[in-house]
């Protein structure tokens, strides 16, 4: 059931929502964050409470009989404010080692400076499917009102022998023209023995070094790595390895890995989507929540799949998903959609893993261009690219995408306007993600009650045993028309908590216990910036929480259950989907650690 609004505070800039104490008297926590000893100037997560960590934090050996990675640890949890070791924090030796079993890494978030809209999964005429040029995807991104892209075309023998040199002169002059607009360069990557995923590099003089060999190497088409196969698996983890690499010898200054359309064919299995994260967390941060080709269920379009998800399980699918998975629910992905699935399972180890949000542009919805007579897949083959598109004078009204910015957006809280905080807001998961320009703007952070400032999304608050702690939520709601000529209203806001349980024993896991739907808002009429509060009790154990919104068009109990998700994003229907009236945002999580 919706619960109303328990109060409103008028004598203060935005209204304040909160419940009453006694709605939910449970916590939980975990925490996490960011160290490293890779000399980058920029912050890289370390993994886990790994032995150097454990060894570092046990006060009780003196430094001389300390190896030297370790006192090098040691002076690096000195310097966060961490030591003195576990007296600092109030952990035992045993809470340490559950620690370990956690994932757990210390180190407070940062609050962002600003939002930085964006979209990592964007194709050009250098995609054997794909139509425009650089620019053009650009100046619409630009239009739509995205501060930041990444050109994506995709992996395969042609791109990898010359596409992705010819890219980066277009996407140098979109910079150049440009200036206001961040422009990545990466690829699609064919990930060995599973689907496609983003691979993107800071901008800099080895941008096209690092991506051509990454592509040569370890691309699945490139290397007829496609099958399901223990070989196939362990290529795509040692690319992931290979990227952090690159970093590590300063070939670039960055490098990010996101899993495309995870739940699309099946064949992103549990285990592979555990083994990228944990390959190298700094490079492997997260998933698509919502897939591209949202302009695909347009009933009055192509009246297909929303995003795609149409299809059935093949011989490389894993066979544990179900059928419900193969279809996106409310336009995002099942692994995220369904309360306690897939992502809540990773989150439930305590392992820091992220959504996002994207167009997936390819030939785009309504659109007017057409490729020019005589382009075609032989001379693409040939010349790496087709020629530039032309007007066509007709509207291709059954095109499956939308153009960057139009629907989908990815916020990234960062601390400047630059490549590498964008990289950072999104390594720390300082991200949230919405369709159809729902709200304005989402701001979360969990916080001590009775304090200013808690953890921002991503973050993990890091608090003493036993005291009381509270999700805060600050949205500013939509007052300017979307994309297709309408304002959104936000009528429902959704808590979502889960336990932190310690690694699974089995890494095909795709569903947790003790993660359900908490708290709803109903947020109907409300108008401005205002507040909501909801009091997460004392914190005792380990736990995380999200929240997300909608204009509550389409719901449905959840996958597992309305006692765990009374009223989620509904399954779309083939044919029947149109995304301009099922419109949601997502957060990513903050976590909770007592000590």
């Amino acid at each position: 059931m919706i619960s109303p609004d328990s109060a409103i505070r008028e004598d203060t800039p935005m209204g304040h929502t909160h419940d009453h104490p006694h709605s939910h008297g449970h916590g939980h926590g975990h925490g996490h964050g960011h160290t490293h000893e890779h000399g980058h100037d920029h912050h890289h997560p370390n993994t886990e409470l790994d032995a150097a960590t454990l060894a570092a934090l046990d006060e009780s050996v003196p430094d001389s009989d300390l190896s030297p990675t370790e006192v090098s640890r040691r002076a690096l949890l000195r310097s966060a404010g961490i030591l003195g070791g576990t007296a600092a924090l109030g952990i035992t030796g045993a809470q340490v080692a559950a620690a370990n079993d956690y994932g757990w890494v210390f180190q407070p978030g940062n609050r962002p400076n600003v939002w930085l809209a964006g979209d990592h999964h964007i194709h050009t005429q250098l995609s054997s499917d794909g139509l425009y040029r650089v620019i053009d995807q650009a100046r619409h991104a630009a239009a739509y009102g995205l501060d930041w892209l990444v050109i994506t075309d995709h992996g395969g023998a042609t791109h990898a022998r010359i596409g992705v040199d010819l890219v980066n002169p277009q996407i140098k002059a979109a910079r150049s023209e440009l200036k206001n607009t961040l422009i990545f360069q990466g690829l699609e990557w064919n990930i060995p023995a599973a689907e496609h995923g983003t691979i993107f590099v800071a901008p800099g003089s080895r941008e096209v070094d690092v991506l051509k060999q990454f592509e040569n190497e370890y691309d699945g088409s490139v290397k007829g790595a496609g099958a399901n196969t223990p070989t196939n698996e362990a290529l795509a983890v040692s690319g992931i390895q290979w990227l952090g690499q690159q970093v590590d010898q300063r070939r670039v200054a960055d490098a990010l890995f996101l899993a495309n359309h995870p739940a699309r064919n099946g064949i992103d299995s549990p285990h592979e989507i555990r083994n990228w994260r944990d390959a190298d967390p700094r490079i492997a941060v997260g998933f698509e929540g919502a897939p591209g080709h949202q302009a695909a269920g347009l009933p009055y379009g192509a009246a297909s799949a929303r995003g795609l998800y149409g299809n059935s399980p093949n011989a490389n699918s894993f066979p544990g998903y179900p059928a419900e998975s193969y279809r996106t629910w409310g336009g995002f992905d099942w692994m995220t959609a369904t309360v306690g699935g897939l992502w809540g399972s990773l989150l439930a180890e305590g392992k820091p893993w992220w959504i996002s949000a994207n167009s997936d542009s390819h030939q785009n919805w309504n659109e007017t261009a057409r490729r020019p007579d005589g382009s075609s897949q032989a001379q693409f083959d040939r010349d790496g690219r087709y020629m530039d598109p032309v007007y066509s004078n007709a509207v291709n009204s059954t095109a499956s995408d939308f153009w960057p910015g139009f629907y989908s957006r990815t916020h990234v809280g960062a601390d400047r306007r630059d490549y590498l905080a964008v990289m950072e807001g999104l390594r720390n998961g300082r991200v949230w993600v919405d369709h159809g320009a729902l709200v304005k703007g989402v701001d979360v952070e969990v916080r001590e009650v009775g304090k200013r400032y808690g953890e921002p999304l991503g973050g993990a608050l890091v608090t003493r045993k036993g005291r009381p702690v509270e999700l805060v939520v600050r949205i500013t709601a939509q007052t300017l028309p979307n994309w297709a000529n309408f304002v959104p209203s936000l009528n429902r806001v959704d808590v979502i908590q889960g336990s932190v349980n310690g690694l699974v024993t089995d890494r095909d896991t795709f569903t947790t216990p003790n993660t359900k739907v908490v708290r709803q808002w109903d947020t109907s009429g409300r108008r401005g910036t205002f507040e909501l509060v909801y009091p997460l009790g004392n914190a005792e154990e380990p736990f995380y929480v999200r929240v997300r919104g909608t204009d509550g068009n389409r719901s449905q109990p959840g996958y597992l259950g309305a006692a765990v998700d009374p009223a989620g994003p509904k399954l779309d229907v083939v044919g029947d989907a149109d995304p301009w009236v099922d419109l949601w945002f997502y957060t990513n999580p903050i976590w909770v650690l007592p000590k």
